[in-house]
């Protein structure tokens, strides 16, 4: 896949699409075929060159934290009550963990942040230590970061917004892509196309 490529198809979108109200998404498409979802996978978190938003995290902390939203060990008995813990899990979009504190993490709040993709990983999200630099490190990974999971044998997930440059989306589209084609069982023999589009647009093939 070229760089010059995927720009040609980011500036044919912006010339088709009318101009919203808002900053749409730039959504990167991957169909694959000859690929069982009941038996294959693909799950990972790819660092990005260029951040696409800041993400809003929240952190489970022994104690309070003055540089991240946390919840202490001591407020844990507070997310029993499952309208509080839904709320809260809906409320952010990526959580981390101290690393001792997981497996209380896993028993208290495992039900409703698995399902929705917001447990925090091995991969991304456990701090070994709750220290501030440790914590910005983490938060400033995570901004960068995107998650890409298999659920059915097309992939989709945010790779950009429209107020980047076509430059920066086309670098973010090489990254992920190289990363899924790294992650499939047979290679470039998974993919069908890949595909990109605006929220409010059609999907544009990349050749």
């Amino acid at each position: 896949m070229e760089k010059a490529k995927i720009i040609e198809v980011l500036k044919s979108l912006r010339d088709e699409e009318d101009k919203r109200k808002f900053n749409q998404t730039v959504d990167l498409i991957i169909n694959l075929k000859d690929f069982d979802i009941k038996r294959e996978s693909v799950n990972l978190f790819v660092d990005l060159p260029h951040k696409i938003k800041d993400k809003k995290v929240a952190a489970f902390l022994e104690k309070k934290s003055s540089i991240i939203d946390s919840i202490p060990k001591q407020e844990f008995e507070q997310y029993k009550n499952k309208k509080a813990v839904k709320g809260l899990v809906k409320e952010y979009d990526f959580f981390i963990s101290a690393a001792n504190l997981m497996p209380l993490v896993a028993a208290t709040f495992g039900k409703y942040l698995g399902p929705a993709g917001k447990m925090p990983s091995p991969q991304l999200g456990i701090l070994k230590t709750e220290t501030d630099i440790e914590i910005k490190k983490l938060v400033e990974k995570i901004d960068k970061n995107a998650r890409i999971k298999s659920k059915e044998p097309s992939l989709k997930f945010s790779i950009g917004k429209e107020d980047m440059k076509d430059e920066d989306i086309a670098e973010n589209v090489l990254t992920a892509y190289n990363a899924v084609l790294n992650a499939l069982p047979r290679k470039k023999e998974n993919l069908k196309n890949v595909m990109i589009k605006l929220t409010m647009g059609k999907p544009k093939k990349i050749e």
